[in-house]
C-alpha cells in the first residue's frame, strides 16, 4: 500500500513538472517582420512562435520552423493557432502546412531563402541593438541593374552607400563586396542581414570607416547553346572581376585599387569569395569568411601545396598581401561547418597564416551569426 502511494505522488510530481515545463508564458506580441497591421505571426519572451491562420475548409494545418512541424488547433470559426517550441535568438524561415501545401504565412513579410519568397520571423536577440534602427544618419540601399556580357542577361545588386555619400561630392570611398549564401539571392544582406542598419550604426559611433557595400548575386552561370542540358557552368568569379567591379567603379565614387577593396560571403558565399580573393590579390585586400571556407564540406586535413592550386602555400607571401583574413562560425553550427572550418584553421595556423577568428555564442547556421560576424568584421576595414 506504502509503495502504490508513493508511485502515485511519483506520477503526480511528474506530470506537474511536466506541465511546468510545457507551459506557455502568454506574452505574445506581433513580430518585428508582420505585414502592416498583422498581429500574427506573435513572439513571446521564451522564443515561441504563435502562428494563426483562417482555413475554414482544412483538415490539417502545422507551423513548419526549425526543421520541426507544429500542429495548430482549429476553432469554431475555422481559425487554426499553435505555436512552436522556444527558437533561437535572431531570423529564421519558416512556413505553414495546410493539407500537405507548404504555403507563406500571409501575415509576415516575404524573405527570399531556402530558394523561394517566404516568411519570416525575428525572435529578438539580446544584442540586437547593433542593427537595430537608431536615431543616428542613416544610408541609402539603392538597387542597380546591369546587362552581363558573360551571362547575356539582366542582373542586379544593391548598394550600400554611407549616409555622408550624397553630402561629400569630391570624396571618395572603400567598397566591401559582400555575398549571401546557398538558395539565397542579393536581397538577404540588406534585408535579412540588416547591413545598411549595422553600418549606420557602426559608423555613427566612429567604430567603422565610411564604405560602400556591394551585395550581387552569387549565381552567375554561363549561357547554355541547344546542345547542353547539363549543369551550367558558374562563372561568378569572372562576372566579379570584369563586370561588378568595373560597374561599382563607374558608377560610384570609389576608391579603385586593393587596398580599398574588400571582400566577403556567408556560406556558400565564403566559400566564392575565398576562391576569388586567392586568385586575384591585385584586386582585394581583406577577405572575411562566415560559416564558410573553399574546402567544405571536408573536414580532412589540407595539403596546402595542392589546396587551390597551392593558393596557401606561402604563408609569409599571403601575411603581406592580405591585411585582414577573418572567419567566424556560430556555436551551434551543425556539421560539416565546424570541421570544415576548423580543418582550414589547422591549415592556416600550419602554415603560420594570421588570420581573426570569431565565434557567435548561442547561434547556429543562421543570419544572427552573419549579422555579429558583419558587425566584427566591418570594424577592421580599411584602417
Amino acid at each position: 500500500m506504502k509503495k502504490y502511494i508513493i508511485s502515485i505522488a511519483l506520477t503526480i510530481f511528474l506530470a506537474n513538472a511536466s506541465f511546468a515545463q510545457n507551459a506557455v508564458v502568454e506574452d505574445f506580441k506581433p513580430s518585428a517582420v508582420n505585414q502592416q497591421g498583422k498581429q500574427f505571426p506573435q513572439v513571446n519572451s521564451e522564443g515561441r512562435v504563435r502562428a494563426q491562420i483562417a482555413a475554414p475548409n482544412a483538415n490539417k494545418v502545422q507551423l513548419d520552423i526549425g526543421g520541426v512541424k507544429y500542429d495548430l488547433v482549429k476553432d469554431e470559426k475555422g481559425v487554426w493557432t499553435g505555436e512552436s517550441a522556444p527558437q533561437d535568438d535572431g531570423f529564421h524561415y519558416y512556413q505553414l502546412n495546410i493539407d500537405g501545401a507548404s504555403v507563406p504565412d500571409p501575415g509576415t513579410l516575404y524573405f527570399y531563402g531556402a530558394g523561394r519568397w517566404g516568411s519570416g520571423i525575428e525572435i529578438p536577440a539580446k544584442d540586437q541593438d547593433f542593427y537595430a534602427v537608431k536615431d543616428v544618419p542613416h544610408g541609402l540601399v539603392s538597387e542597380n541593374i546591369y546587362f552581363s556580357k558573360l551571362t547575356n542577361s539582366f542582373r542586379r545588386c544593391f548598394v550600400y552607400t554611407p549616409a555622408e555619400y550624397a553630402q561629400n561630392p569630391q570624396k571618395r570611398y572603400p567598397v566591401l563586396y559582400l555575398q549571401h549564401g546557398s538558395f539565397e539571392d542579393e536581397t538577404g544582406w540588406a534585408s535579412q542581414g540588416k547591413a545598411g542598419l549595422i553600418l549606420d550604426n557602426l559608423i555613427a559611433a566612429g567604430k567603422a570607416v565610411p564604405m560602400i557595400i556591394v551585395m550581387d548575386n552569387g549565381y552567375a552561370n554561363k549561357p547554355q547553346t541547344g546542345e547542353n542540358t547539363g549543369r551550367p557552368a558558374s562563372v561568378f568569379e569572372e562576372v566579379m572581376i570584369n563586370e561588378i567591379i568595373p560597374m561599382t567603379d563607374s558608377k560610384f565614387r570609389t576608391i579603385a585599387d586593393r587596398e580599398h577593396r574588400a571582400i566577403a560571403g556567408l556560406s556558400m558565399g565564403a566559400n566564392q569569395t575565398m576562391r576569388i580573393i586567392m586568385n586575384n590579390l591585385d584586386k582585394f585586400a581583406s577577405y572575411g569568411g562566415f560559416s564558410g571556407t573553399s574546402n567544405y564540406p571536408s573536414s580532412t586535413e589540407i595539403d596546402p601545396a595542392t589546396f587551390l592550386d597551392g593558393k596557401f602555400n606561402d604563408g609569409a607571401a599571403i601575411n603581406k598581401q592580405i591585411k585582414v583574413f577573418w572567419l567566424g562560425l556560430g556555436t551551434k553550427e551543425p556539421n560539416p561547418f565546424p570541421g570544415s572550418v576548423g580543418a582550414f584553421r589547422k591549415m592556416m595556423d600550419k602554415q603560420g597564416i594570421k588570420y581573426v577568428y570569431y565565434e557567435s555564442p548561442g547561434t547556429a547556421h543562421e543570419w544572427l551569426t552573419w549579422r555579429r560576424s558583419l558587425h566584427q568584421y566591418a570594424q577592421l576595414l580599411f584602417k
